[in-house]
């Protein structure tokens, strides 16, 4: 049996590159995957910590409502993003400063 601690310390990397790609990375595309990975090392704590409730399985539960979230997320990022490059012909966040033109 996997202890808790080794699922704390795979979550931790997982955001802690997740945070990295977010902070550091030119490409729109790029920081939607970082906070991907931020989000997931999130379940991956809930599912760590909903393992130890045995008759609820409210981290189960829980983890599942985040993955619908994350995925409608991406869904209106992603269309976000492609109007975005249709109007600026650009996906790198720092060439946009305004969405008022």
């Amino acid at each position: 049996m996997i202890p808790l601690d080794h699922f704390l310390i795979v979550s931790a990397l997982l955001f802690a590159i997740g945070l990295y790609a977010t902070l550091t990375k030119k490409n729109t595309i790029m920081v939607l995957v970082g906070v991907e990975l931020m989000i997931n090392a999130s379940v991956l704590n809930l599912v760590a910590f909903g393992r130890y409730d045995k008759v609820l399985f409210g981290g189960q539960v829980f983890a599942l409502f985040v993955i619908v979230l994350a995925a409608a997320s991406v869904a209106v990022a992603l269309g976000i993003v492609l109007q975005v490059y249709r109007h600026f012909k650009s996906v790198d966040p720092t060439d946009f400063d305004s969405l008022k033109d």
